[in-house]
Formats: C-alpha cells, sequence, structure tokens
C-alpha cells in the first residue's frame, strides 16, 4: 500500500494531511480578520506640547478628533502649531503601526509586514 503526498514526508505535509492544512489555513485567516476588525475599531491618542495639541486615530487610520488649546495659537508662530500638530498625529499613527505590527506579526506569516 503506497502512501500519498511527497516521498518521504510521511504521506502528507510533515504527517499533516491537505484537508487538516486547508483547515488551518482557513481558521489562520479567519483569525486574522477578526484581528483587522478589533484593531480597526481601535482608538490611539497622542499629544504634543504638554497636551497643548491632542489628536485621537481608529486602528484604520482615520483621525477622530483634534484638539487644540487657544493659548497655542499664535498668529506670529503658525509654524511651531503646524510642528505640534505633524507631530501628534505621527505619534498616533506610530502606535497604530506598532499595534499591527504586534497584532498580525503572532502569524509569523512572511511578506505580511
Amino acid at each position: 500500500m503506497s502512501k500519498r503526498g511527497f516521498p518521504g514526508m510521511g504521506g502528507g505535509f510533515g504527517g499533516m494531511n491537505l484537508n487538516q492544512l486547508m483547515k488551518e489555513a482557513k481558521k489562520m485567516q479567519a483569525d486574522m480578520e477578526k484581528s483587522q476588525t478589533e484593531l480597526a475599531a481601535t482608538e490611539f491618542d497622542a499629544s504634543a506640547g504638554g497636551r497643548a495639541v491632542y489628536v485621537k486615530v481608529t486602528g484604520g487610520k482615520e483621525i477622530k478628533e483634534i484638539t487644540i488649546k487657544k493659548e497655542v495659537v499664535d498668529p506670529e508662530d503658525v509654524e511651531m502649531l503646524q510642528d505640534l500638530i505633524l507631530s501628534c498625529v505621527n505619534e498616533a499613527l506610530r502606535k497604530v503601526d506598532d499595534a499591527q505590527a504586534k497584532q498580525l506579526g503572532k502569524y509569523n506569516i512572511p511578506g505580511l509586514m
């Protein structure tokens, strides 16, 4: 009686039959989709200038809120306010990227991230 699969592989992929491999792949895909949905619904925030500028974003990288304290609005120094906003938004987006790498990195699929 011959074994099915590749020679020397114990009758399949390391002893695992193709049906089992497909079930595992489908489960992993469902888990990844669930993780991505949860991440997209999560909110991340950051602030700059002692909370003079505050930003809230979703895991889907959608800006939900920007708050700027009145005392940092100086018509003579618009560049400082612009820098604070950029810094704040970029920090919030870095938090999303870090959470995404942590969440999806557990699947260890080359080329995914």
